[in-house]
């Protein structure tokens, strides 16, 4: 099937499951809200012209490759697994995990897998495949559908999944032994989309808007009084975007500088900032930034 390049409207892929209250969130802060009410698999958007459907996140990426999605949010490992031609976006950072082997303690040998026959267990067929020729292992492959973490001891030598914390694994006696790759939402578009002008104009929007408030989720505006002899040296301290903005005091007693600082910044930043001459120190939230 390929891409309806004719149509007015976005095509756009929402996951079901774990991920979508938060990039339901992100939209949201977009000022992109999604409103599902009575038909909860159609949802609308609040702005911009889109035609959006909840689906499966493996559903989101086969409906992008075969064109009857424009874009979509889905995992990137399911993107990898399944082994289709999309073009990444955006890494939205959301629902972080790893994809890990695991075994119980009980199997290792110095930490380490035996060299005999094994059995894996997993939802990742074609990742795992590549991860045993890689190891050089003898295994056979069998596919799960959920709860991978019970298969062994009785069903499966080891397993293959995602993982956020590990904790669920630990909790099922099993111990990670490797990371095969890492994962977190991500928005996918379909080749095919992005070759129409009007198309790649209305998701290059998306892109924007949606980064915009990734940006400044690491970010918060940090503003604060100088005399007028500490204003270079404040101003020096200062991780901004770009630069500061300056502006005069009241009575020209001194000024008042503004800047976009990284939020991770802050614990060293905030005391420096004093030391040099700063006062009245204002640290605010910032809702979104276009670069």
């Amino acid at each position: 099937m390929s891409p309806d390049l004719t149509a007015d409207t976005l095509r756009l892929a929402l996951p079901k499951g774990r991920m979508q209250a938060e990039l339901f969130a992100l939209l949201d802060a977009a000022g992109l809200g999604v409103r599902t009410g009575a038909r909860a698999y159609r949802p609308t958007i609040a702005a911009g012209d889109f035609t959006a459907k909840i689906l499966k996140p493996q559903n989101i990426i086969e409906m992008l490759a075969v064109g009857s999605r424009d874009v979509g949010f889905a995992g990137a490992d399911w993107v990898t697994e399944l082994g289709v031609d999309l073009v990444e976006l955006l890494d939205t950072g959301l629902d972080p995990v790893r994809l890990v082997a695991a075994a119980p303690a009980a199997l290792l040998e110095d930490g380490d897998l035996p060299r005999r026959a094994l059995t894996i267990a997993t939802e990742y067929p074609r990742i795992t495949a590549g991860w045993v020729a890689a190891r050089g292992l003898d295994a056979t492959i069998i596919p799960s559908f959920g709860a991978t973490e019970v298969f062994p001891p009785e069903d499966a030598d080891l397993i293959v999944d995602n993982t956020a914390t590990g904790a669920t694994l630990a909790a099922n006696g099993l111990e990670i032994l490797d990371t095969l790759a890492t994962s977190s939402t991500r928005l996918y578009a379909n080749p095919g989309a992005l070759k129409s002008p009007a198309r790649r104009a209305a998701i290059d929007g998306l892109v924007m808007l949606l980064r915009s408030v990734l940006d400044a989720r690491q970010r918060v505006m940090l503003e604060v009084n100088v005399a007028p002899d500490a204003l270079e040296a404040v101003c020096a301290l200062l991780p901004c975007m770009r630069q500061p903005t300056i502006a005069t005091l009241h009575d020209a007693v001194g000024f008042a500088i503004k800047a976009a600082v990284p939020r991770a910044a802050l614990p060293t930043l905030v005391p420096q900032v004093k030391v040099a001459g700063g006062s009245d120190v204002v640290i605010s939230p910032i809702a979104q930034i276009v670069a």
